[in-house]
C-alpha cells in the first residue's frame, strides 16, 4: 500500500516566498469544521446565493460538501493583504480580489505541477461569466477556473483562522482574503 503524498513544505515555502502571501498554515482536512450555520447565513444574506455555480446549492450539500473536503487529506489556507481607502466602499472592497485571485491560481499551478491533484475553495462567488449558466441548468464554462468560495463549504473562516493562530482582521484599510487548496 502506497503513503499517499505529503507537501515538501521546503519547497512549498520557497514557492510561497515569490508572492505576497501574508500568512499560511496546512491543515490536516479531518481537523476542519463544516458548519449549517454558514449555509444558513449564505441562503438568507447573500445576494448570489443559487445564482453560481460557486454557491450553494449548486456546490451540493453540506454532506457532499465536508465529504469533498475530508476526501483530501491536506489543505493550505492562506492569506494575502489588500489595501483600500474606504473597508465599507464594496466596489472598491471587490476591486482588490482579483489580486488573491491570482496568487490563488498561481499555487495551485505549483501544487499541480508537484503531482497533487488539488480542489480550489476560494474568496466570494465565482464572477468569471457575465451570466453564470447555474440557473439554466447548463454545465459551468470553466469549471477549471471557477473556484467555490470558503463558505459555500460551511467553513466557518474566522474560528479556523483564530484555532490556527492566523490574523482574521487587521483593522484599518486592509483586506485579507482567504484561499483554501485541498491537496491529494
Amino acid at each position: 500500500m502506497s503513503k499517499e503524498k505529503k507537501l515538501d513544505t521546503g519547497r512549498l515555502e520557497e514557492f510561497i516566498a515569490q508572492y505576497p502571501i501574508y500568512e499560511y498554515r496546512i491543515l490536516d482536512t479531518a481537523t476542519i469544521a463544516v458548519e449549517e450555520r454558514v449555509r444558513m447565513i449564505c441562503k438568507e444574506e447573500c445576494e448570489r446565493y443559487g445564482s453560481t455555480w460557486a454557491c450553494p446549492p449548486a456546490v451540493g450539500s453540506l454532506s457532499e460538501c465536508e465529504a469533498r473536503i475530508r476526501s483530501y487529506p491536506e489543505a493550505i489556507l492562506f492569506t494575502s493583504v489588500a489595501e483600500v481607502t474606504d473597508f465599507l466602499n464594496m466596489k472598491e472592497l471587490l476591486s482588490t480580489r482579483m489580486a488573491h485571485e491570482n496568487i490563488t491560481n498561481a499555487l495551485g499551478r505549483f501544487l499541480r505541477e508537484e503531482g497533487f491533484e488539488i480542489f480550489i475553495l476560494s474568496t466570494e462567488s465565482c464572477e468569471i461569466c457575465e451570466n453564470c449558466t447555474w440557473p439554466q441548468g447548463k454545465p459551468c464554462r470553466h469549471p477549471e477556473h471557477m473556484h467555490p468560495c470558503l463558505e459555500s463549504h460551511g467553513v466557518v473562516v474566522q474560528e479556523l483562522a483564530e484555532r490556527e493562530g492566523m490574523e482574521y482582521n487587521l483593522g484599518g484599510g486592509t483586506v485579507l482574503w482567504f484561499s483554501m487548496i485541498l491537496c491529494r
